[in-house]
């Protein structure tokens, strides 16, 4: 038997992928290992969103060159798609796929036999047009199923259109019998994720469902205890879709909406699809339906043409916003973006000083966020995530956790009282004799 592992960077999408192909080389008979088990085949996923996910594949290529010499080294994921004969002239790399190419990978690289060259195999994006059901299981307590692939939209600062192609989705009812088939197995909670997830219902160019329609028939799936959603456009998490998630039976009270920067100037030089008005109403609607929703906010500093004011206005924004938690990024140059040929560069030392500024907000807000559940009774998913005999889960609205291990609690259900705060900033239970079942 063969041995293959597998080396994921990026998102969640990502990880459902390499899952999804992890099992197709298992049904084939070839053995899963870890990356430092001298496997014979290495499958590395890449990501393109910035420039050091693009050197981070070059290090991981090096790496598996120390670990197994005579491995079979092979590139798939964004950057592969949109940078082939690049990643193919990485010392050590044997092949690099395509977005259309990657799922047939067994297939195509011929019993992995170590070329002269690397072979290089993709499509022209424009051609990229199948959907490949997706999703990541005992990789994690939660599974990642991939609902939604591509993306319509033209911000002027992202690649993934270019990588991934048009917004295509799968149809409600192939998703209803892959989250039945999940069901069957341990998995508690289930991640809806997708490039831009709330786009759902695009099957060949033609909107044939809506994302509304999906959560509400996934709400009925017996066997899975929380459906979460991964990202949620602000101009697609329409009232209709957050008042369901209230009075749902198994959505949790958990968005992450990307905002991208407070400033209306900057938004527009973005060719983002809304205004920071709109962004607030959201977040008001969220709050007023579920006053426990913990919101995490994705945002850019650092854009071309952003100025000190124009930050500070993002800033003072997000610090008056009831929100919780921010996922910051430093603007990256992209080639075949609009951005890039943008005047009024902001000089790298201004770009990370206004993501460290956001860094500590986004500790203030969730800390505030935190200290706000305190005393509360919430249901924890505890994972196999073990530090200093301490156990970690996530409750319903994503507080995260930390317990005294027990390994009868891993991937349960537990109702706790949040009682207090670590030194680490973990929300505490009460004592494990004070835990009881969700159900």
């Amino acid at each position: 038997m063969k041995k293959v592992a597998f080396y994921t960077l990026g998102c969640k999408l990502n990880y459902s992928e390499t899952s999804t192909i992890a099992r197709k080389f298992e049904e084939k008979g070839y053995r899963k290992v870890e990356f430092t088990e001298t496997p014979d085949i290495f499958i590395i996923n890449t990501c393109s969103v910035t420039e050091n996910a693009d050197k981070k594949c070059a290090k991981v290529v090096r790496e598996a060159r120390a670990i197994s010499p005579n491995g079979y080294v092979a590139i798939i994921g964004c950057y592969a798609q949109l940078k082939p004969k690049e990643i193919s002239e990485i010392p050590g790399v044997d092949a690099v796929l395509g977005a259309s190419e990657k799922f047939r990978l067994i297939e195509l690289l011929d019993g992995f036999k170590r070329p002269k060259t690397a072979k290089v195999l993709s499509s022209e994006i424009e051609h990229v047009n199948g959907f490949n059901t997706s999703y990541s299981i005992f990789d994690r307590t939660r599974t990642f199923l991939k609902v939604q692939d591509g993306c319509d939209y033209s911000c002027s600062f992202c690649t993934i259109p270019l990588a991934r192609g048009k917004s295509r989705s799968d149809s409600v009812e192939n998703i209803l019998k892959t989250a039945r088939e999940i069901a069957k197995t341990e998995v508690k909670e289930i991640v809806l994720t997708g490039v831009n997830t709330g786009d759902f219902g695009l099957q060949n160019g033609e909107r044939k469902e809506r994302f509304i329609d999906l959560i509400k028939e996934l709400d009925n799936v017996e066997g899975i205890d929380r459906f979460r959603i991964s990202s949620i456009e602000p101009n697609l998490l329409h009232d209709e879709v957050i008042e369901f998630v209230a009075s749902s039976n198994r959505f949790v009270p958990h968005f992450h909406v990307p905002l991208q920067s407070g400033s209306n100037k900057v938004l527009k030089l973005m060719r983002r699809r809304y205004l920071r008005e709109l962004y607030a109403a959201r977040v008001e609607k969220i709050k007023k339906e579920m006053p426990i929703a913990c919101i995490g906010v994705d945002v850019i500093v650092g854009f071309p043409g952003e100025t000190h004011e124009d930050f500070l206005e993002t800033y003072e924004f997000l610090n008056r916003l009831d929100i919780s938690y921010l996922h910051v990024f430093t603007y990256s140059e992209r080639d075949n973006t609009l951005a890039i040929s943008m005047k009024e560069v902001v000089p790298m030392k201004d770009r990370n000083l206004r993501s460290k500024m956001l860094h500590n907000l986004s500790e203030k807000k969730r800390r505030a966020f935190y200290e706000a559940n305190l005393g509360r009774e919430l249901t924890v998913l505890f994972e196999n995530d073990i530090e200093d005999g301490h156990m970690h889960g996530f409750t319903e609205n994503y507080v995260r956790v930390t317990a005294k291990y027990d390994p009868v609690l891993i991937n349960e259900l537990k109702k706790v009282h949040l009682s207090g705060l670590s030194e680490k900033g973990l929300v505490t239970v009460e004592d494990l004799a004070t835990v009881m079942p969700a159900h």
